[in-house]
């Protein structure tokens, strides 16, 4: 056996390791944490200074046998994990549970996976960061203390089975806010003035600096254009430049690769995490913007090569992440001499976008030339002037090899060159147009942009943005889509020679790809922790627990003075919390007759109508809303219309077909079957669609019968899920694997029917 065992935290990145140490070493992987806070209560003592019990996880309990066993036969143990909070957290779980001393073990640290970044690791071992343990501690208690004292009390208060979370919540509290600011934004119209004008050489296009704001200015100006012609009053030259961005971290490679490659952050990270433990790129989780001296040297060296000495320029970024934590490097690639990496081609892209932008931020600025002609009509030298700016690139740079995306659809992108026109000239212009517009509501987040947020709050942390947003969306508060959006008209007023003319247009508004969306039930927690726990969803009070992990992971407070500082506002609330608040339930009003009152709310299986509040001798009444109908939308006149299920659709080979709301979503009745509608709903599904329906269903049936004995009682061989299997008296009876289906006849299937094993009772929970 090897006399020096390395556990790092992945298999890959074992494997890749274990190229560049001689024999003398044994690489093994603990597949991540192999110890948390155990399942069984809240596993913290509060009463005892939030001391945590810690249990190895159950699928781990082997795989801890297999290391302890591997580091007893070692001369030395070296705990390889990664280099920040949580890696320097795994490595110390290691040390704990595999019973390891100080004088056998060494902790070393590398943020690449290459042979020269190995070896001087190795050089350069030192012992476990007891402040970077106790900051990642503080984190993992403090979360559990929030959800499992607030969790219950929405269970009680709304719906069982949800959760709440310092981060999570939060988050999810901007997503809602975001959704009840695009609802309150009411369009409002204008007209964006604008012409095509020339010099009799070059064409290009002005317009006014500000919109006319009603209709009858815009008509009353563009009279004022027809037969005019237009005097340059003033050309402004004035030279530019642009910066490259940025080396990227964590948040930054998360909102480009959303931007330019379609990548989830979730999607991002597990490929970054891949390309790291291959060796192509560096740490993945960091937000600092530095490279190191060789990492500047390989890209000047590189830089000068390819493009010449005037491309090449040093720089260095200052980080503005609201306490961004341990000097890592940025996100770069190991090796410039490499510009292609990867096992797939997902890889390859993001490996290029991590190539390009760190070459790109060593490039020299792009120099620009800025030109603003204004133009004057000579019909009406006292109206607003029409403006063209125009943009030249003298000296391409950094944009050679690459530019960063935006999230601003309306962004001003590198324009054309202008005409040589000089102050006085005389131009014309065949038309010009005057568009009606309408004023947008702010953009919904994508993941990117909810990170970027996040990070600007000073909430979260590299290692926490990804899971954060993998759980609102996994616990059904937030949902990722699309919309189609919806076609309206607009006004177009042009002006020629021959007068002011009017038509219309049509245009496609409020489409949305890939953004976030609240859900009802995110929109029902937000509101109630907002009333009553207003505390634990303030972004300042959220963003003040970062910073107090920063002061412990920085060895200027203990782990538990931090947790104790953060309880001691917590706690108070729970136990404060009005008695029976309930959350999920809105009055609609009265019923007409008996004064009822009538709420929305949400119950076991969705949001219902409830009539009444009950008492000892009646129940309250309970009806569905109606489908597509949310918690926010439900109104006393839904709740009123009389029932019309289930209803009479018509009839369909002399038997009636019915349509009604079960258990399991709407459906249609037919000879004693159900099948389901997925797009009409059953007040409104024709018998035409109905039958079409039943026939599809007859149809795949059918196709699924291998053999069908009609005596009494029938028997079927039917095609199942899992395989053959026979049906008689709605129950279902296996067939053995050794016995083809075609082959059997209704006496082999008797007997397979009596040699069938009786099903026992289940025990009631």
């Amino acid at each position: 056996m090897a006399s020096n065992l390395v556990i790092v935290e992945s298999p890959a990145k074992a494997k890749t390791i274990q190229k560049y140490l001689g024999n003398d070493f044994s690489v093994m992987s603990s597949y991540g944490h192999i110890r948390d806070l155990c399942d069984k209560g809240m596993a913290i003592d509060i009463e005892n200074n939030f001391t945590p019990e810690y249990c190895v996880s159950k699928d781990k309990t082997t795989l801890v046998k297999e290391l302890k066993k591997a580091a007893k036969g070692a001369e030395k143990v070296w705990l390889a994990s990664d280099e920040d909070r949580e890696g320097e957290a795994i490595a110390w779980h290691l040390y704990e549970s595999l019973g390891l001393t100080d004088d056998k073990t060494e902790r070393i640290v590398f943020n690449e996976i290459t042979k020269t970044a190995i070896l001087r690791a190795v050089e350069n071992p030192r012992k476990i960061n007891k402040e970077l343990v106790d900051a990642q501690q503080a984190r993992r208690v403090l979360d559990r203390l929030v959800g499992y004292e607030l969790s219950p009390v929405l269970w009680k208060s709304i719906q069982r089975g949800l959760s709440a979370g310092r981060v999570q919540s939060v988050a999810v509290r901007l997503i809602v806010e975001k959704e009840r600011e695009i609802e309150a934004h009411v369009p409002v119209a204008s007209y964006k003035v604008s012409g095509i004008f020339t010099d009799g050489k070059i064409s290009f296009k002005a317009e006014l600096a500000k919109n006319l704001p009603t209709e009858e200015e815009a008509q009353a100006f563009l009279s004022k254009c027809v037969g005019a012609q237009y005097k340059v009053e003033s050309v402004d030259k004035r030279p530019g430049k642009r910066s490259p961005a940025a080396p990227f971290t964590t948040s930054t490679l998360q909102q480009e690769a959303s931007r330019k490659l379609g990548y989830s952050v979730s999607q991002t990270m597990t490929l970054a995490q891949r390309l790291y433990e291959a060796g192509h790129i560096t740490y993945m989780r960091t937000d600092s913007f530095n490279l190191s001296n060789d990492a500047l040297a390989g890209i000047a060296a590189h830089v000068q090569a390819q493009y010449g000495d005037n491309y090449h320029q040093a720089r260095k970024f200052n980080t503005k992440s609201k306490g961004a934590q341990e000097a890592h490097e940025a996100i770069r690639p190991t090796n410039f001499s490499k510009n292609i990496a990867g096992a797939d081609d997902r890889q390859k892209r993001l490996y290029d976008l991590i190539y390009k932008r760190t070459i790109a931020s060593q490039m020299a600025e792009a120099q620009l030339e800025n030109t603003t002609i204004k133009l004057s009509n000579t019909n009406a030298p006292d109206a607003q002037n029409f403006t063209a700016r125009g943009q030249v690139i003298t000296f391409d740079g950094f944009i050679r090899v690459y530019q960063e995306g935006t999230d601003d659809e309306n962004a001003e992108q590198l324009d054309g060159q202008l005409p040589a026109v000089v102050e006085g000239d005389l131009l014309r212009s065949d038309e010009i147009t005057a568009t009606e517009r309408f004023t947008k509501h702010v953009p919904r987040y994508t993941e990117a942009s909810l990170v970027k947020k996040l990070e600007e709050l000073g909430i979260g942390r590299p290692s926490t943005y990804a899971p954060t947003i993998s759980t609102i969306q996994k616990r059904k508060y937030v949902v990722k889509e699309s919309l189609e959006g919806e076609s309206r008209s607009f006004k177009i007023f042009s002006a020629t020679a021959d007068g002011v003319a009017q038509k219309e247009g049509k245009e496609n508004y409020g489409a949305d790809k890939n953004k976030l969306f609240p859900t009802d039930i995110g929109r029902v927690v937000t509101d109630f922790l907002l009333e009553h726990y207003g505390l634990i969803m303030d972004y300042q009070f959220t963003a003040k627990a970062e910073q107090n992990f920063d002061t412990v992971a920085a060895g200027q407070k203990g782990w538990q003075e931090s947790i104790s500082d953060f309880y001691s506002e917590f706690h108070p609330l729970i136990e404060n919390a009005p008695a029976g608040a309930r959350a999920a339930s809105r009055l609609l009003g009265e019923e007409p007759g008996t004064g009822e009152p009538v709420y929305v709310k949400l119950a076991r299986y969705g949001f219902v109508f409830q009539f009444g509040d009950g008492d000892e001798e009646t129940k309250p009444r309970f009806k569905k809303l109606p489908q597509g109908v949310g918690f926010y939308d439900a109104t006393l006149e839904m709740a009123l219309r009389k029932e019309v299920l289930p209803r009479t659709v018509g009839s369909y080979q002399d038997m009636e077909v019915k349509a009604n709301v079960g258990r399991y979503g709407p459906y249609v009745m037919w000879n004693k079957k159900f099948f389901s509608l997925t797009e009409d709903t059953p007040e409104e599904v024709s018998i035409e669609k109905a039958i079409e329906i039943i026939e599809a269903k007859q149809k795949e049936a059918a196709n699924n019968i291998i053999a069908e004995f009609t005596d009494e009682p029938v028997i079927q061989i039917l095609k199942g899920r899992y395989g053959p299997y026979i049906k008689s008296g709605g129950k279902n009876f296996k067939i053995p694997k050794d016995t083809e289906p075609e082959t059997l006849d209704r006496a082999a299937c008797e007997e397979l029917i009596a040699a069938g094993p009786t099903k026992r009772r289940a025990k009631r929970k």
